[in-house]
């Protein structure tokens, strides 16, 4: 208990905010077994429950301390094929940490940075054995964090399995949206090889709902599909000027940073304009995401939060990084009007200052406006970054699927069925914009769902009554 709680050591401030190289390096090996001998080992660990994966935390800890990091990795690669990832970009402060006993009356044990320790000291990536072979193919609609968990949880059981991916990459959010210095797409590029080996085929630059319906899925033999396409349409504030050049939606931008590697532009072929000024307009992990990438790309940046510090719904690491970083942050401030010069170019932004009143739907205080605290910033670059919504390039070829007024598909929450029997779907296209894991933590349980859905229909498990009657009832 005595013992504080260890931390990873950074590029220098100087350093990083001039390129895109990793932040964090992680904790030396013997920081991390110092780290792994403060878990308590629980005999009802919490910090399991915390995990939407379940992974065994004491367990893998446990040989971490023992420096046995092969068995670690492997007791975490039953449960999660993306702890690389995970170790970096999940909140583990809200979940497996934040449930941690010791943060009772200390720090809690930094599971988060274990489980990035066990995955880079990883040094044979061993393939488990699947000793049966199934003869259905299942189908996973969208590479990103849902879909990838999702279809290794089938492969490892023996499944056939074909991932159909839009983009010429694959990774979903993983590669267009999380930025090279928080998540190194090296490490994306090997979880998912790793998730190839386990028999799983990625099919790029497929857009089901043009290229292939999901009629065409089903004649090409798939008997269960999984929808995993995330929530990748931006959101737009609805105010003047939103059509001037220089203003972004964060989705933008960051797809020609990180996807199309602006940032080495013209080595790349894509480029990307920024301005001496910056606005970032949200209070998200994405709005910090695209103001860190700006900074880097050589702007003064500011974030317009329209709420407080305290209401903001980014990580707490990342919100640090970004101040130590240089980046200014207005709070209780909304945009009201983007302004534009003679030829559309944004050259500032009206705004109104802010207060909080009662809790919204959200439980945070709603903020109002005061009247007359207008006032007129200069910027020649705005990314807005309040939410993003499901696209409905997909779902608008099934009118058949029940859907939600927001656009995201409705699904049993035991499950993750759809009310079509053979569909199902998790992560963000069925909650709107979430986490990492807990999109994984959905690809898992439907990969389960899959799989007992399958057997029924192949007679070996008996007709009890399914999910997918329950949902048919209600709809």
């Amino acid at each position: 208990m005595k013992n504080k709680r260890h931390h990873p050591q950074k590029q220098s401030i100087e350093e990083r905010i001039k390129n895109f190289d990793e932040v964090s390096h992680g904790l030396t090996q013997q920081d991390a077994i110092e780290e792994a001998k403060r878990c308590l080992g629980c005999k009802k660990p919490l910090c399991v429950a915390g995990c939407p994966v379940g992974i065994d935390i004491p367990a893998f800890i446990k040989k971490i301390a023992e420096k046995d990091y092969q068995a670690a990795i492997k007791i975490i690669k039953e449960k999660n094929v993306l702890p690389g990832i995970c170790g970096r970009v999940c909140p583990q402060e809200t979940q497996c940490e934040g449930v941690c006993v010791l943060a009772r009356k200390s720090e809690p044990v930094a599971i988060g940075l274990l489980e990035r320790f066990a995955a880079d000291m990883e040094k044979e990536k061993e393939v488990p054995v699947i000793s049966e072979k199934k003869n259905t193919p299942v189908a996973v609609i969208g590479s990103g964090p849902a879909g990838l968990t999702c279809a290794s949880e089938l492969a490892k059981n023996g499944y056939p399995v074909t991932i159909f991916e839009s983009l010429h990459l694959p990774g979903g959010v993983l590669t267009y949206g999380i930025p090279e210095f928080r998540l190194p797409k090296k490490i994306v590029r090997e979880e998912i090889e790793f998730v190839k080996k386990l028999g799983v085929e990625i099919l790029t630059d497929v857009v089901v709902g043009k290229t292939l319906t999901i009629d065409d899925l089903r004649k090409m033999g798939y008997k269960a599909i999984f929808i995993g396409v995330g929530a990748g349409l931006p959101s737009f504030m609805g105010i003047p000027g939103e059509n001037l050049l220089g203003v972004y939606s964060a989705n933008e931008f960051l797809t020609r940073v990180n996807l199309m590697k602006a940032y080495k532009f013209p080595e790349s072929p894509t480029p990307v304009f920024v301005g001496k000024n910056v606005a970032v307009i949200g209070g998200g992990n994405v709005a910090l995401d695209a103001a860190r990438c700006a900074l880097r790309l050589g702007g003064k940046i500011s974030v317009l939060y329209r709420r407080t510090e305290k209401e903001m719904p980014a990580r707490r690491e990342e919100y640090e990084n970004a101040k130590e970083e240089g980046i200014q942050f207005y709070f209780l401030t909304l945009p009201v009007r983007f302004i534009g010069d003679e030829n559309g170019y944004l050259k500032g932004i009206e705004v109104i200052r802010m207060e909080l009143g009662e809790p919204d739907e959200s439980g945070r205080r709603r903020p109002v406006p005061i009247k007359g605290s207008e006032t007129i910033m200069d910027f020649e670059t705005a990314i807005v970054a309040i939410g993003q919504k499901p696209n409905p390039l997909l779902t608008s070829t099934m009118p058949e699927l029940k859907l939600e007024k927001s656009g995201t598909i409705v699904v049993d929450p035991e499950t993750c069925q759809t009310n079509i029997e053979d569909i199902f779907a998790g992560g963000d296209i069925t909650t709107g914009a979430a986490t990492v894991i807990s999109a994984m933590g959905a690809g898992k349980k439907a990969a389960h769902s899959i799989m007992r859905y399958l057997e029924r229909k192949s007679g070996i498990l008996s007709s009890e009554t399914s999910h997918f009657d329950t949902i048919k009832e209600k709809s």
